[in-house]
């Protein structure tokens, strides 16, 4: 289950579109009336785990795990290299016209691919893996919604108390790499317990 945290931290709280823009308005001085922003993207994030959760318990039976695994291990190293490699440039930001709401950060999320990168592995794979389901599903979901919450307001409150020194590639850069290598340890893992180990087994 400690998987299960480890991916969502790393996948959550790489610097991406929706974690920029709360950086954003923190820079801009916005941190506190970004709450209901980051809340719209929690909802998301809760909706999706849901969405996700349910299906996959209905749908991940035993025997397609081990495929579902190495399907699912082989996208997390992807999205490792991908955040590994991308370029992150905050000064290319354009100002905050205005601040955005609830209303933003839920319909954001929801249009984001992150967000489905980030919830369908745990919800179709690592959730039905640990016998997550039922009232389990939605304290989980609950509980990593409440994470997806904290990742725009975490940006938000370090671009206002450091301000413009988080501008620095370097330092966004050296986020990405830990965050990269967090994911592949991740991918790694899962490769091993739920897709090697029972094919291993099964010889």
């Amino acid at each position: 289950m400690l998987a299960i945290i480890i991916y969502a931290l790393g996948i959550m709280y790489s610097p991406g579109p929706v974690n920029l823009l709360g950086l954003n308005m923190g820079l801009h001085g916005q941190a506190r009336r970004s709450i209901g922003f980051c809340f719209g993207v929690g909802l998301a994030m809760l909706s999706l785990f849901l969405l996700f959760g349910l299906a996959g318990a209905a749908w991940v039976q035993p025997n397609v795990l081990a495929l579902l695994g190495a399907l699912g291990c082989g996208y997390i190293l992807y999205l490792a290299v991908k955040i590994a490699r991308a370029s992150i440039d905050p000064a290319s930001m354009t100002p905050a016209p205005r601040t955005l709401g609830f209303r933003d950060g839920l319909i954001m999320q929801l249009g984001n691919p992150k967000g489905v990168v980030a919830t369908l592995p745990i919800a179709t794979l690592q959730f039905p893996a640990a016998g997550i389901d039922g009232g389990l599903l939605i304290v989980w979901s609950l509980g990593l919604a409440a994470l997806a919450v904290g990742a725009p307001g975490s940006y938000a409150m370090l671009g206002a108390l450091l301000g413009r020194r988080l501008e620095s590639v370097r330092l966004l850069r050296g986020i990405n790499l830990v965050m990269a290598a967090l994911l592949a340890g991740v991918a790694l893992s899962m490769g091993w317990e739920h897709v090697w180990t029972p094919l291993v087994e099964q010889v």
